[in-house]
This record gives structure tokens, C-alpha cells and sequence, in this order.
């Protein structure tokens, strides 16, 4: 398996549940980027979502797998809906797109501890 470099572009959702009052409504946009560590025997990128509420906890809008065989081997796919689960039902949609940088150096010398999904969130 390859290891390097993962950026997520979270452009857009759309028909989400209104679990209250979100924030970004049922249709949010966030044209983002994420950048993530792919350490070595990692498939695929599981994505939890939240709405963000203020005083109170986030609630768990759905969530979504999606293989990265395509981008390992093609370098990059382009903005592209993905179906997203709540309790295997479907519930809403997310747009994104998604571009692999291998890693030349196999062999950094660096913590993979440091940065990664501990140090990225995506709220609306």
C-alpha cells in the first residue's frame, strides 16, 4: 500500500438531516481542504459527520467510507458525490474531491502521530 499525502476537497453537502438547528442549513458549502498522513495498509477514508452546536454536543449527521484503490492509482478524482449512512439508511450526500501525493521518502524520520485526522475537523 502506498504512503504519503491525502488532500480532501470538501466542497458541498446536500439533503442532510436537520438534526436541529444547523448552522450551515440541510445544503451546507465549504470548499475546503483537508490534509491528511497516509501511513502504510490504509484503504480507504472514513468520514464522520457533525453539525457543530453551540452549548450543547455535535450531533452525529452520518457518516460515509469511500476506497482510495482510485486515487492511489490515478494521482487524483475530482469533485464527486458520495452517498452518506445514518444506521445504514441513507441521509443526505457530500461532495469531494480527493488528490494523492506518494511519499518519496518512505522513511521520514517523523512522528505520524503529528498532524493528521487528530489534528483536522470539518463542522457546519
Amino acid at each position: 500500500m502506498p504512503q504519503g499525502t491525502l488532500e480532501v476537497l470538501l466542497v458541498s453537502a446536500k439533503k442532510l438531516e436537520n438534526t436541529d438547528f444547523l448552522y450551515q442549513g440541510t445544503n451546507p458549502e465549504w470548499n475546503e481542504t483537508f490534509v491528511f498522513t497516509v501511513s502504510e495498509g490504509v484503504k480507504d477514508i472514513h468520514l464522520k459527520i457533525m453539525d457543530q452546536d453551540l452549548g450543547t454536543r455535535d450531533d452525529f449527521v452520518g457518516e460515509l467510507t469511500i476506497p482510495l484503490a482510485s486515487v492511489f492509482a490515478e494521482g487524483r478524482v475530482p469533485p464527486h458525490s458520495y452517498t452518506v449512512v445514518k444506521n445504514d439508511h441513507y441521509c443526505g450526500e457530500i461532495r469531494l474531491g480527493l488528490k494523492f501525493t506518494p511519499d518519496q521518502n518512505r522513511n521520514r524520520g517523523m512522528d505520524e502521530s503529528f498532524g493528521g485526522w487528530k489534528e483536522s475537523a470539518a463542522y457546519y
